[in-house]
This record gives structure tokens, sequence and C-alpha cells, in this order.
């Protein structure tokens, strides 16, 4: 079976190329692809290929590299111990953009009916996003700031607004991507870096300060203007991973202030949630996806472009140039 997939053959070069794919291991099921997600920022990184060496990245992305990691696809065959699949569902699962894959029945989360294979394609997301908001601890009534409003921002945004927030202020460069938080719970946006967010901050709430900073930007310079945005014993949670970490730095406060600072990774939950971690990806997946059917969660609004995966040279490029018009894009296999 031939399959189409796109890679990173070197820094900053994008092809799509084809790949015989063999039948499923006992333990596997292979899948179709039915539509995929692009992580716009991680993604970037990764085709720009500047990483500090010892970081994760650095030990991630090797070329040729195979980005994409957020999809929904249908099962087209299932191994000799698979119990649990038939031929036919649908799942969301982490996988590189191509055509046909293989995976462990353990790694695949099936769909719910009533939520669409473009909603899906945000299940992974949505447990790294997940994760960043069980970490934040948020307690009914605390106000939050959002730095950097892309994909994960959105999301956060949303979960923010789910778990009780009294405030929560969107900062971001961009309008659109202002205007889409506010539609989904954000109660101010501020169009600037965050840097210049503390006096809006500061007034908004009469000198209080922020009880959580979400830093969603990837970048470095954002670490040390997202702490002066928060309170005494407030607590900044680093969503965005930047490539290049000895570019950050802390600046006053952390310490005199009592500032706590909690890193987010998508592989820091189990597969599955049991007595003493009752929320594993399995779990958070089927709460994003229940949300979605519920309509307490939105994200179909948020995809500004739909492209074949053959566009994906030309879509690549374009997000290196300029990436302030993007927000969901979506590779949609059914048209190769």
């Amino acid at each position: 079976m031939q399959s189409l997939y796109i890679v990173f053959p070197e820094k900053q070069k994008i092809a799509v190329e084809t790949e015989e794919i063999a039948a499923p291991a006992p333990d596997q099921i292979l899948c179709r692809a039915e539509k995929s997600l692009v992580s716009i920022g991680t993604e970037s990184f990764c085709l720009r290929g500047i990483f500090d060496p010892g970081t994760n990245w650095d030990a991630w992305v090797k070329y040729p590299f195979r980005p994409g990691y957020s999809m929904a696809a249908r099962v087209v065959a299932v191994g000799d111990h698979i119990q649990n699949f038939r031929v036919g569902e649908r799942i969301a699962a982490i996988a590189p953009h191509q055509q046909f894959f293989h995976i462990p029945a353990a790694d695949a989360y099936k769909i719910l009916d009533g939520v669409s294979d473009e909603e899906a394609t945000w299940a992974i997301l949505a447990t790294t996003t997940q994760l960043a908001a069980r970490r934040a601890q948020l307690q009914l009534g605390e106000t939050v700031g959002l730095v950097g409003l892309g994909i994960l921002g959105q999301l956060v945004t949303q979960y923010m607004n789910v778990a009780g927030a009294r405030r929560i202020i969107a900062i971001d460069p961009v309008q659109m991507r202002l205007d889409f938080a506010r539609t989904h719970g954000a109660t101010h946006t501020l169009a600037m870096n965050a840097a210049q967010a503390r006096a809006e901050i500061e007034t908004i709430t009469h000198g209080k300060m922020l009880d959580v900073v979400f830093d969603i930007t990837g970048h470095p310079d954002a670490l040390a203007q997202c702490l002066q945005l928060l309170r005494p014993m407030g607590r900044l949670i680093l969503l965005g991973d930047s490539p290049t970490p000895t570019q950050q730095h802390l600046g006053p406060g952390v310490v005199s202030n009592s500032l706590s600072i909690l890193g987010i990774h998508a592989w820091a939950r189990p597969i599955h949630g049991d007595a003493f971690t009752p929320w594993g990806a399995h779990e958070m997946v089927d709460l994003f996806l229940d949300y979605l059917l519920q309509g307490r969660m939105r994200v179909e609004d948020l995809i500004t472009h739909r492209v074949s995966p053959q566009q994906a040279p030309e879509i690549y490029m374009q997000l290196q140039q300029d990436r302030s018009s993007a927000l969901g894009i979506i590779f949609d296999w059914t048209t190769v």
C-alpha cells in the first residue's frame, strides 16, 4: 500500500513523499488519515531547526523529520491480537502528517459520535492544554492572564472559562487572535506584548495583578515579562517550550515575591488514569470530546485554513514568513 507523507528533509526544506506501508503487527491498528491539524508553533520551530544543545528539541528533531502529531483517522485493518477496535471506527492519535500509519491500539482514542473529524484533530493538543490547566490549580474567582493566543492559547482560554476564572485577560499583538479569544471566554483583550501589558493589568486588577499567568509563546524573552504580571505567591505556567532556553531569564522578584514556575510538557501524564492519578490521556481526551458535545468548548470556528497535504511546502513557507493570519490549519487527507 502506497502512502503519502510530509517531511522536512533538512532545515527550511519541505517535501511530500511516498512510501510503502505494510500490514499491521499483531498489537497494532492500521489507519487512514482523514484530517490532521498543524501545530503551528511547534512545527515552525522544527522546520527552523535552531535548538540549544541538550534540549528535548535537540534530541527529538532529527532530519529527515516528519512533522505533525494531531491526527483524526479511520481504522482500515487490525492486528491479530486487537480486540477493542474494528475496521471503520474513527480514532484520534498522535501521528505525523501521513496518509496511512500504524499505531499500537493503546495509543488510539475513539472519537465520539457527534464530534467531527476536524474537531477531533484538536484532541491531542487539548490534553496538553488541559494538563496545563490542571497544574495551574485554579481557584474559583481567580484572575488569569494568557500570553500568546495561538491554538494552545485558544484552548487554555476555554479551559479557564469552564474552570471558573473571574477574569481571563488575553494578551497578544495579533488582533485576530484576540477576537477569537473574546468569543471563547476572554473577558479582556490586550493587543500588545507582555511587557506593555503590565500597566493595563495593574489598572484592570486595581493593583492586585494576576493570580496565574500562562506563557504560551515559546519565545525566550517572554518569561521575564510574564513574571512581572503576577501578584506575590502567583503561579506562572510555562506551556510554550522555547527551543533556546539559554536565552530565557527570570528578571527581578521571583524569590522576593515567592513566585512559582510550573513547566508543562505533553508527555507528563499517564496513558490511562488510576486511583492515584485519575486524569490520564484517555480520560482527558474523553472530557474534551464531552465538552465539545455539550457546547462548552468550540474549536471548529478556530480553523482558518483547510488545504490538501500536497500544499504543505507552500503552507509551511508562508508560516515562516508570517503566522499572524493563521490559526487552525487542517490538512485534508480525503483530497489525495
